[in-house]
């Protein structure tokens, strides 16, 4: 299946017209009602979108544990509900989470996709990837806030980066928040190789297709995760 058109700049998404992207979708659920309650804790009584934003954001980092090891590659998997009853997952279902949270309290919301190269990852990782420091199809959301589009990746929760020596990625509202380029010592971390574009719902059997034929060792076909403690892991490198 091709993936829906891709909309490579922040300046290109709409500025006038939001309807497909505050609308609900099979993926981004902003009308489910695990995920209307959760998006209204998480705002309390911000006032405006940019703080509503700033709040989403670290509700999305932190509520959910990141995890690359427990997933299994179904549409369910991917949608906030689930991700919300998990209390873990990886970076792809975090984004439609930080998406979907803030359609649900009005905000216009799109997911992105980059390829990315992380140069701390985990031993075991490594060999379930083939070696390979590639990580396709990595998440984040786009948010309109105070008339612009800002980027942010809600992938790695606080307490993962403190204890693999990672600064945590800070949002607010106003400036892109994308990727930790330098861990705490200065080693550098990730780099972005390669856009995707941004869609108003979840490309999910685009990245499938390239999900199975990138990594067959990471996503098994009785669609079982892999298994494992990714925080007991504890050299990045």
């Amino acid at each position: 299946m091709t993936a829906p058109a891709a909309i490579r700049r922040t300046e290109d998404l709409p500025r006038e017209d939001f309807s497909a992207y505050l609308a609900p979708t099979p993926f981004i659920e902003s009308s489910h009602p695990d995920v209307v309650a959760f998006a209204r804790a998480a705002v309390g009584d911000a006032a405006t979108d940019i703080e509503k934003g700033i709040r989403l954001f670290y509700a999305a980092r932190d509520a959910i544990r990141y995890d690359p090891y427990n997933f299994i590659m179904t549409p369910d998997f991917f949608r906030a509900s689930t991700t919300l009853r998990n209390k873990a997952s990886f970076c792809i279902p975090k984004a439609v989470l930080l998406a979907t949270i803030a359609r649900a309290v009005g905000i216009p919301s799109a997911v992105g996709f980059a390829d990315v190269r992380n140069h701390l990852t985990t031993e075991r990782l490594r060999k379930l990837m083939d070696g390979a420091d590639i990580f396709i199809w990595h998440g984040y959301a786009a948010l309109y806030l105070d008339g612009a589009w800002v980027k942010a990746t809600p992938a790695f929760n606080i307490e993962l980066c403190e204890k693999f020596g990672v600064k945590p990625l800070e949002f607010d509202g106003r400036h892109d928040a994308m990727m930790h380029e330098f861990d705490a010592a200065g080693r550098r971390h990730m780099e972005y190789v390669k856009e995707h574009g941004m869609f108003a719902d979840l490309p999910f059997q685009a990245i499938i297709d390239d999900m199975n034929a990138t990594y067959p060792k990471l996503v098994r076909e009785d669609f079982q995760p892999v298994g494992g403690d990714f925080e007991s892991e504890t050299r990045l490198n």
